[in-house]
């Protein structure tokens, strides 16, 4: 994979950059804070969006921009992709608005959908990227910091091994719920053998015939009681029928004496409505006359001769038009006025902000004014420091008048004197030590001399050649005791020398740093002076502006006065209109008065002929009436006079015996069908329980065959399981070994020197690095520098094997180093430079891109990026620079 090209719009620190990037290394230079490490985070983020960042969607927009986007195009496995992301920062919150991948195979849009498939190109997600081909800034040691279970999670993950051990635990949850499965079924199975025995001791057959005996027995019964009880039903039905006939006509007798008195009632109320019908018509006319009598008094109130419908509501619609004018030209009188209301107040709100500008820049003007007199005092007081630090150094720089050495030899001379007087306090040691000796051993022989012995020997003094050798170690003694008083009296002269040797370093120490003070506060003191002018020239400027922001403020109050002016005479329009719009609106309640005085006189009149007609209904109404009762009246004789008191007291008795019969054969019915319905439920109980037996051994034959199933398939389980368990652990160690190869042969080729001899990579991705005599070491406790490379060493191994991969070679990402010689000296550079030309030209990685502000990674660059942000706007720029003339550069 190669980035194309890459093009940014108000990201991070960037207005707009247009970036092309080529094969081979190039290093992106400047200096530190210019948003070098801003273009890879924008390449990575527009591969995988918010997962690739680790602040949020709101960080990545340009402060004060509302949306940024990142185009990206790269070349990858022989074909093109162009990917586009723009991120809108217009809410509560940023979104991505936009996120379309074009490929060959067609395009991509969305978030999730454009991760998928940039995950599935490069085979690695984001956090792979990282771990592979893109080593952040601050993040060099970031594999060598991890334990060794994160560390092969994240191999293993790289190399795909993560997949077998999913596979794996997939295999080992299948195992176990095959398992589970097979126990309960043999459980159920064992149950079903309890329950099927259960039911054969039963003998459920036997039972059987001998409740359906029974049962038919019963069910004879039942039929013979039920043929009497039918019997019996007829008889009571038949009583009953006379006993109902006779109801009927009492009760129609009854009904008819109910409604013979009714109508009686009936015609005496609606006599009574008559009369009061004809007093409600005496009283709407006296109500049309008074009427009248209001309508002609309303008329003569108003400009027509008479009260004709017509006319009036001619009158009437001439009026409402005139009101109609009147409104609307208030309505547009009162527009007219609330716009120049709204203009003035908005003149004056302006004139109100001009003149509150021009009392700030004012009040700014005052306030640089006082900074100036501040400033002036200010340089006034460090002017004095200057003088008291040139005093401070003259008083030290005297102490080196009379000194042996001057101030640069301060260091060196005080290293001579503390190492003499090292040497005198060792010479002091080794004559007391000496000292000490000689005088045990003269004492001895001394006392020895005493005893008549030789002090040598210890033979008798008679005769013995060494007794005189006692007088020379006693001079001996003495010697050793003056040279022991020289050296005590050298040594306190070089502590003296060394007291002064120490204050002259002390004062040499002082003067450097008074004279840093010195420059610092010279050139304070410049930068205060060469702001005095410009805030003076300030000064006048805002005195300027607030004069000119004045003299528009007043122009813009006479423009609001002059607004207002032209508000109040459409207010004066506006309240003619109203006044005659008042008069218009009287005439018109008057000519609606009398359109309601002439249909209240119609109404009244029309209700006068309804009365009428009712009373008169009323009266036709009761002359049905009296016919219908004479009617009745008829009937009720016929029906008193058809009544047999014999025939009704004989069908009472029938129907009394009829009942009591019934009742009791429903009893013994009752008995008879609770006796047939338990049997019947014991028949069905026990062929329920047949069926039960049938479907409990066909169950327990399918258990039985789902067992042996379920046997097969958790043996086909565990060796998937161990399977992949087996085959993962091949793979690691086959890559284990290619990775420990590759890590050595890259360690070896950029440092050579005699301290390492190789390292180890065990099965469990433990590092261990070997000295030359084969004592082992941690990373971890390797110099900074030392463990810099050694991490980028790892992170190129890995590069390198994933390149190659597993089964052939395998497109891979640019490789990306972030500012990595954070953690380097100036010969590990040179180190790094090795291991770029290294990967470039032995490993074949088609796109290196280098991150750093250090100018000896500009050589070693096939292309440069220049990146420079301006101070003013706090925007980045980039400058591509030709391969040529970055050699020269």
């Amino acid at each position: 994979m190669r980035f194309q090209r890459v093009r940014l719009e108000n990201f991070k620190c960037y207005d707009d950059a247009d970036l092309r990037l080529d094969r081979g290394v190039t290093v992106i230079h400047g200096l530190n804070g210019s948003g070098k490490s801003s273009l890879l985070e924008a390449c990575f983020f527009a591969l995988y969006g918010s997962k690739a960042i680790d602040e949020t969607l709101e960080e990545v927009v340009t402060i004060g921009a509302d949306e940024c986007t990142i185009e990206l195009w790269f070349a990858h496995g022989g074909a093109e992709y162009h990917l586009t992301r723009r991120v809108r920062n217009t809410g509560e919150q940023a979104q991505t608005a936009k996120c379309v991948l074009e490929t060959p195979d067609g395009t991509f849009e969305g978030a999730r959908d454009v991760r998928g498939r940039i995950t599935e190109l490069l085979r690695m997600d984001d956090e792979a990227f990282v771990n592979c081909a893109y080593v952040r800034q601050g993040e060099v040691n970031k594999l060598i910091n991890a334990s060794p279970s994160d560390r092969q999670d994240m191999l293993d993950d790289l190399l795909q091994l993560g997949k077998l051990e999913t596979y794996r635990e997939r295999a080992s949850d299948a195992r176990l719920g095959v398992g589970r499965v097979r126990d309960d079924k043999q459980g159920a199975l064992s149950q079903l053998e309890d329950q099927i025995a259960e039911k054969e001791d039963k003998d459920l057959h036997e039972r059987l015939n001998s409740l359906e005996t029974r049962r038919s027995e019963v069910a004879s019964k039942i039929e013979q009681f039920s043929e009497q009880r039918e019997t019996a039903r007829e008889t009571l039905d038949q009583a009953t029928t006379v006993l109902a006939e006779y109801e009927e006509r009492r009760a129609e007798l009854d009904e008819l004496e109910s409604e013979v008195e009714s109508l009686r009632e009936t015609i005496t109320q609606t006599e009574t409505d008559r009369r009061e019908l004809k007093e409600r018509i005496t009283e709407r006319r006296a109500d049309r006359e008074s009427l009248q009598t209001d309508l002609e008094e309303t008329l003569a109130e108003t400009d027509l001769d008479e009260a004709d419908p017509d006319a009036v509501a001619a009158r009437l619609e001439t009026l409402e038009e005139r009101d109609e004018e009147l409104r609307t030209r208030i309505e547009d009188e009162r527009v007219e006025a609330q716009k120049h209301s709204g203009e003035a107040d908005s003149l004056a709100e302006t004139a109100a902000d001009l003149a509150s500008r021009a009392e700030s820049k004012r009040s700014e003007a005052e306030s640089l004014a006082t900074d100036i007199e501040d400033a002036r005092e200010t340089i006034a007081q460090r002017r004095e420091k200057l003088d008291d630090i040139d005093d401070e150094s003259d008083r030290l720089q005297a102490r080196f008048e009379d000194a042996p050495v001057d101030r640069d030899g301060a260091d060196d001379h005080r290293e001579a004197v503390a190492e003499n007087l090292r040497t005198a306090r060792q010479r002091v040691t080794e004559l007391e030590t000496t000292l000490e000796n000689e005088r045990e051993s003269l004492a001895e022989a001394e006392v020895l001399l005493e005893a008549g012995k030789c002090p040598e020997c210890g033979q008798d003094v008679d005769g013995s050649p060494h007794v005189d050798s006692i007088e020379s170690d006693r001079e001996r003694v003495d010697r050793l005791d003056g040279d022991l008083a020289d050296a005590r009296e050298t040594v306190e002269q070089l502590e003296s020398k060394l007291e002064a040797a120490d204050a002259l370093v002390e004062a040499a120490d002082e003067l450097a740093t008074l004279e840093a003070n010195r420059e610092n506060v010279a050139q304070l003191i410049a930068e205060k002076e060469t702001g005095l002018e410009d805030d003076q020239a300030r000064i006048e400027t805002l005195q300027a502006e607030a004069d000119d922001l004045e003299s528009k403020a007043e122009a813009k109050r006479d423009a609001a006065a002059e607004t207002r002016e032209q508000a109040e005479a459409c207010r004066a329009v506006i309240a003619e209109c109203n006044q005659e719009r008042q008069t218009v609106k009287t005439a018109i309640q008057r000519l609606e008065r009398v359109e309601d005085l002439l249909e209240e006189i119609q109404a009244t009149a029309d209700e006068i002929e309804r009365l009428r007609e009712k009373r008169d209904q009323q009266a036709e109404l009761n002359d049905q009436r009296r016919e219908r009762l004479a009617d009745k009246r008829a009937r009720k004789e016929e029906l008193e006079a058809d009544f047999d008191d014999d025939r009704i007291e004989q069908a009472r008795s029938q129907k009394q015996n009829a009942e009591a019969y019934i009742e009791k054969a429903d009893e013994k019915l009752d008995e008879l069908r609770a006796t047939r319905d338990d049997l019947q439920n014991a028949v069905g109980g026990v062929k329920n329980e047949l069926e039960e037996l049938e479907a409990l051994r066909g169950r327990r034959d399918e258990l039985e065959t789902t067992l042996e199933n379920l046997q097969a398939l958790y043996a086909e389980t565990q060796d998937l399981q161990e399977m992949y368990g087996r085959l993962r652990a091949e793979l690691r160690q086959r890559n284990v070994e290619t990775l420990e190869r590759m890590l050595n042969e890259t360690f070896r080729l950029i440092y050579q020197n005699d301290s390492y001899s190789h390292i180890e990579l065990d099965g469990e991705y433990e590092l261990t690095v070997y000295q030359k005599d084969g004592d082992p070491l941690e990373p971890g406790q390797l110099s900074g520098g030392e463990r810099a490379l050694f991490n980028l060493s790892l992170r190129c191994a890995i590069y390198r094997l994933l390149a190659e991969g597993i089964e052939g070679a395998a497109p891979m990402p640019p490789l990306i180093l972030d500012e990595p010689t954070v953690f380097l000296d100036s010969g590990h550079v040179t180190q790094l430079l090795d291991l770029v030309a290294y990967m470039r030209d032995e490993v074949g990685v088609e796109q290196i891109l280098v991150v750093s502000h250090d100018e000896e990674l500009v050589g070693a660059a096939d292309d440069l990026v220049r990146v420079e942000k301006d101070a003013t706007s706090n925007r980045s720029q980039v400058d591509r620079v030709e391969a040529s003339v970055a050699e020269l550069v």
